[in-house]
Formats: structure tokens, C-alpha cells, sequence
């Protein structure tokens, strides 16, 4: 028999086994097919994207598109005001923000302190002295003030702390973690830097889920500029946010060029990333891709041991058709098209629930995570990838059963033996 008519008669019995058989048969393979495939896409998505939601969130609320920041052998980044003109004149740049950050210590309790002996209640962080409204318009953090508020404009005597620095938001004990337990918002505190002392009035708490800031405080940078001695307005750190993702290779050339990398560490904000994260986010979908193939293997069997007992049923009717004269390979494929009309309908299920239901509420309504605002981060290769595997795996698993049946003897199956 050629191709053609095997391919007609597999055609018109899979078609009938599939309208007249077991119809919650057929209902529990699909839906097994599109939870796995659901397991698939969103179970690796939440672990990648759990990283990749730190790793914008670093981006926005942090380094934005272009971090200038102190080379290794430097204290500050020389000629500041010169580069910030550079980056002024430079095309493609929308915003900047220019950051004094020096380590210091914050000290709480001192005047209610009895005995000298007593262990201080202390912090150590980086101050970031700041300009409140270039930073808000740049990195928007004002938004993540969970309680007060953020700095207004030439305000001086105030300071506005990261959460990591509570003992009320870290309530860990550790020698090697200091916090400070305070109320917070309101209270007085001791700010030492550069060898100066300053006494300072919580007006704000950040939680933003970014390290690089809940780990800071942050104060006026003219106030902050002469407790460190930085009558030259050299700066630390430069934030520069660019039109686009495109234009950022070419500002960042422009600011070499123009001499800018001679006294500071030019890096997208890819680069300014801490190395951490990028693993992380690699283990994340390795192991996205364990639980995912876990779930592909569970399903195959599962899809096996269906068509496997829907075929042993079947064996009698089987027997007769080889009896007739049909052709082992069109009975055979007759069960790989099933199995293909399975994958088809499950898969496409999958996608409709996964893209178009869960991961427009996710992106919505971030998943709460203690150090980052989960989202599911997908790609179509990705997705391809697992469609392929997913289908792969249903079509072998419906396959090899009607195969071991079909090659029993044609007298054995019609007699049932």
C-alpha cells in the first residue's frame, strides 16, 4: 500500500476513534497536556523572572541606563562638573543624576545612653547625599517610601534611611549584620562621615527591594559635600538614563570618546549589575528547566499508560482490522495523528491560558516576593523549545503503545488472549 491511502484510512480511523471513543479519556489527556505545558511555561518563568524583576527594578531604581561611578584607584570621579557638561551636550541622553557616596556610620540612642560601656545601637552604610528632585525625577524613589517622606529640596538636617538598615525590617541577630532598632520616622540619630559628626532627623524609611538602596541613607547633597570635604563638587556616582535601549551603546561610546573614561567606570546598567544576580537568574532556569522536564517525563508516562489501556481495550477491534487487510503502519498512525490532535489542542489550551490569563495578572499584580516583585519572564525561543519537547513527548507516548499492540498476533487480538 503507497503512502497516500495509508495515510487516508489512518486519517478516517483516527477520526472516528477520537469522535466516537472514550471522551474523558481523550478530556484527561488534553488537560493533562496543557497543565504541563501551563508547568512549563510558568513554573520557569516565575524563577527567571523572580531575578529578572531585581534585575529592572536595579536598573530603574539604581543605575538607570548608563552608571558613571569612582574607578578602583580613585576616591571620586575627577572633573565631575566637566563630564556632567559632556553628558549634558551628548545626544540621546534624557536625564542624569549626580550622587556623592561615601561609607559611613549612623548611630541611634546616644542621648538616652546611661552607661558609656554600653555597646552603641549602630549602623554602617553608604550615604548618598543627593538632589532630591533630580534623583526622584531620575529613579522615581520617592515611590518606595513606606513610611514618611522623601527629602524636599534643600532640606537640611533631615535623612531618609533604607529599610535593611531597621532592625523592624531585618529582625535578624547576627554579629556580622548591624541595624538599628528604632521606631523609625521621626527619631534622632548621629551620622558620622569623613571624621565629622551630624545629628540628623529620620523624615522617611525606603523599602524599594533593591539592595543597592535599602542598604543606603540618604541626605541633601549640599549638606553632606562639607562633612565630607568635597569643595571641588567631584561626585561619586552619575546616573544617566538615555532615550532608548538602542541609544545606549552609542551614548556610552560618546562619553568615552569625549574623555569621560579617563576619570570614571563607564557601564550599562547590564554591566553595573552585580555578578550575583546574573547567576542566580542562570541557576534559576536551569532549575526551571529540571521541574520542567520532570513534568514533561510525568506526563509522557501518564499519556503512555492512557493509550496503552485505550489500545488493550481496543485490541479486538484491531485484530479485525488487520483481519480486513488494513495496513499495521495506517492503524499505527492512526494513533500518532490522536496523538498529534491531542498535543495540537492541549498545547494551544496551554498558551491561551498561560499568555493570555496568568501572565497578563501577573505582570498586573506582581507576585510579592520578600526581595523582588515577581514576574514571569518568557521568550518565544524559550517557548518554542518547550512546545517542541511537550509535543515530542505526547506523540512518542501515544506512538510506542499502539505499536506493541498492533504487533501482537492478529488471531490473539481478535480473541482477546
Amino acid at each position: 500500500m503507497s503512502l497516500g491511502p495509508v495515510f487516508r484510512v489512518a486519517f478516517f480511523i483516527a477520526l472516528r476513534d477520537t469522535v466516537r471513543g472514550n471522551r474523558w479519556a481523550s478530556a484527561l489527556t488534553i488537560l493533562l497536556i496543557t497543565l504541563t505545558f501551563v508547568n512549563l511555561v510558568i513554573v520557569g518563568g516565575v524563577l527567571v523572572g523572580l531575578i529578572e524583576s531585581s534585575s529592572l527594578a536595579n536598573r530603574v531604581r539604581h543605575s538607570s541606563d548608563i552608571l558613571l561611578s569612582t574607578p578602583a584607584s580613585k576616591s571620586y570621579i575627577e572633573q565631575s562638573a566637566a563630564i556632567i557638561s559632556l553628558i549634558e551636550r551628548t545626544d540621546g541622553v534624557v536625564k542624569y543624576s549626580a550622587r556623592y557616596a561615601e561609607p559611613a556610620t549612623i548611630t541611634a540612642g546616644y542621648k538616652t545612653k546611661l552607661n558609656p560601656k554600653d555597646v552603641e545601637d549602630y549602623a554602617r552604610a553608604v550615604v548618598a547625599g543627593i538632589d532630591p528632585v533630580r534623583e526622584n525625577d531620575l529613579t522615581g524613589i520617592a515611590e518606595k517610601v513606606v513610611e514618611g517622606r522623601f527629602l524636599k529640596p534643600n532640606e537640611f538636617g533631615a535623612i531618609v534611611l533604607g529599610s535593611n538598615l531597621l532592625y523592624k525590617y531585618i529582625p535578624i541577630d547576627s554579629p556580622g549584620l548591624q541595624t538599628l532598632d528604632i521606631k523609625g520616622v521621626g527619631e534622632k540619630v548621629r551620622l558620622t562621615v569623613g571624621g565629622n559628626n551630624k545629628e540628623l532627623t529620620v523624615v522617611g524609611i525606603i523599602k524599594s527591594k533593591v539592595g543597592e538602596i535599602d542598604q543606603r541613607m540618604f541626605m541633601n547633597g549640599a549638606e553632606l559635600r562639607p562633612l565630607i570635604r568635597r569643595n571641588d563638587l567631584n561626585v561619586d556616582e552619575i546616573a544617566v538614563q538615555v532615550t532608548d535601549d538602542a541609544a545606549i551603546a552609542s551614548v556610552k561610546a560618546a562619553l568615552i570618546a569625549g574623555g569621560a573614561g579617563k576619570f570614571a567606570r563607564i557601564q550599562t546598567w547590564e554591566e553595573a549589575q552585580p555578578k550575583f544576580i546574573q547567576d542566580i537568574k542562570n541557576t534559576f532556569a536551569i532549575l526551571g528547566n529540571i521541574i520542567g522536564s520532570v513534568g514533561v517525563v510525568a506526563s509522557s508516562i501518564t499519556i503512555f499508560i492512557i493509550v496503552f489501556v485505550s489500545a488493550i481495550v481496543r485490541r479486538k477491534q484491531i485484530g479485525i482490522l488487520k483481519a480486513i487487510g488494513i495496513n499495521s503502519n495506517a492503524i499505527e498512525l492512526a494513533y500518532a495523528m490522536q496523538s498529534v490532535f491531542y498535543g495540537i489542542v492541549g498545547i494551544t489550551l496551554g498558551m491561551v491560558i498561560s499568555f493570555l490569563v496568568i501572565k497578563p495578572y501577573v505582570d498586573l499584580h506582581p507576585i510579592n516576593f520578600p526581595f523582588s516583585d515577581g514576574i514571569i519572564a518568557t521568550t518565544w525561543p524559550s517557548t518554542i523549545a518547550r512546545i517542541v519537547a511537550l509535543f515530542a513527548a505526547t506523540l512518542f507516548a501515544g506512538y510506542i503503545p499502539a505499536k506493541l499492540i498492533v504487533r501482537k498476533n492478529t488471531i490473539d487480538a481478535i480473541l482477546g488472549r
